[in-house]
């Protein structure tokens, strides 16, 4: 971007409905990571280990993507952005306090993938809406935005829940209190923000077809990022390592916090500099802190290490989230936003299944050195096929 463009960038505001979604996004994200950083412990409670710990996350997070096809297809198809959102987010508000009366691992399993499915439904919906909300020279920073109050969300949900255990309450009291922030999130959304315009292809066109974008950068693009997710673990994996190396389970909330704040305090700073030097520049940063950092979780063997690891690996973060979803929707045609955000998510979804059972198979039987070894080649193998030139990746 040149120098007079970014300077106008600057002055650009986020609109309304990008300000009312990133607060929805803080409420979800209150209440549902007021449970993830409980999970390995409320697991281990219930008799399941590592690969148990796998399963549910690699089911949850394969679900959550795979589902956004349908969902990105429907964004595309329907043009009902805000409807199919508010369901997404009713969803999870609904099932997520049942985890305090489940009593087998499997159960967690179920209410897990429930969880995801919501997640899935709404977030090409969402993330097109931002797209449609938010001027093309400020659309990184709009994203990095998003996540900046969505990872709040997630220092607020830790945060609340070590407060709920110092006071206390049992894991599946503080399981319960999920509903409330849940709650919140959807009367925010359900008053506050607005529907788009329904895109005039939609009604005068024939209907979308099913299928990834033709643009083939695109797909190299979904490719790459396929291929780093493959090393991509469920960071409650992370939790687990803390905890073998001494970091006491009351203490997982706290570390969770530091893990945020990072994400949270680089985010929007992130997407900015996706805005002004480019999408591939910051994505190839994060991937290698992303790598070295998982390299750092192999050969710890002090507590305070965890900590400093947990902080670095939150700038993989700041870097990525933004400037991922920023160079999907500069790589494809308007009418074809909803299905490119459902095919990226899907990507990741299609990896993060296998990702995470392997990685607690490999965890399990040939130990942390050997998984986090892999999931850091994994991230330098999928740095070399990052298209080299996105057309579109840096507007001038």
């Amino acid at each position: 971007m040149k120098p007079s463009a970014a300077a106008a960038a600057k002055r650009v505001r986020l609109p309304a409905t990008v300000v009312a979604l990133g607060i929805v996004s803080f409420f979800n994200d209150t209440s549902s990571d007021m449970v993830i950083p409980l999970l390995p412990r409320f697991v281990a409670m219930l008799g399941g280990g590592p690969q148990a710990l796998g399963a549910i996350e690699g089911v949850a997070d394969a679900t959550a993507s795979l589902s956004q096809l349908a969902s990105g297809y429907m964004a595309d198809r329907i043009g009902r952005l805000k409807g199919l959102t508010l369901f997404g987010y009713a969803i999870p508000s609904l099932i997520r306090p049942l985890l305090s009366a489940v009593s087998v691992w499997p159960q967690v399993l179920g209410i897990r993938f429930i969880d995801r499915v919501g997640k899935g439904l709404r977030t090409p919906p969402r993330d097109a809406l931002l797209a449609a909300s938010a001027p093309a020279e400020i659309r990184g920073r709009a994203y990095g935005f998003h996540r900046a109050l969505d990872n709040a969300g997630a220092i607020a949900g830790p945060l609340a829940a070590y407060l709920m255990l110092a006071g206390g309450l049992s894991l599946r009291e503080v399981f319960a209190w999920t509903a409330l922030p849940g709650l919140i999130a959807v009367l925010v959304l359900a008053v506050s923000v607005r529907r788009a315009p329904r895109p005039a292809n939609i009604d005068a066109g024939p209907p979308p077809s099913i299928g990834l974008p033709p643009s083939p950068i695109f797909r190299r693009y979904l490719l790459s990022v396929f291929v780093f997710t493959l090393g991509c673990s469920s960071d409650t994996f992370l939790l687990w390592r803390a905890n073998e190396i001494g970091i006491a389970v009351a203490y997982a909330p706290l570390l969770w916090i530091v893990l945020h704040v990072v994400k949270a305090s680089s985010s929007t700073w992130g997407g900015t500099l996706s805005d002004r030097a480019g999408r591939r520049a910051p994505i190839l940063a994060g991937w290698a802190i992303y790598a070295l950092a998982y390299l750092g979780f192999a050969l710890a063997n002090a507590p305070w290490q965890m900590w400093a690891l947990f902080a670095v690996y939150g700038m993989f973060f700041g870097l990525t989230e933004g400037a991922e979803k920023a160079l999907v929707v500069d790589l494809v045609d308007e009418s074809w936003r909803g299905r490119a955000l459902g095919a990226y998510h899907a990507a990741v979804g299609m990896a993060a299944l296998p990702a995470s059972v392997i990685f607690g198979v490999v965890y399990q039987h040939a130990g942390p050195v050997v998984a986090f070894s892999m999931g850091a080649g994994l991230a330098g193998f999928a740095a070399i096929l990052l298209p080299r030139n996105p057309s579109m990746a840096a507007r001038s």
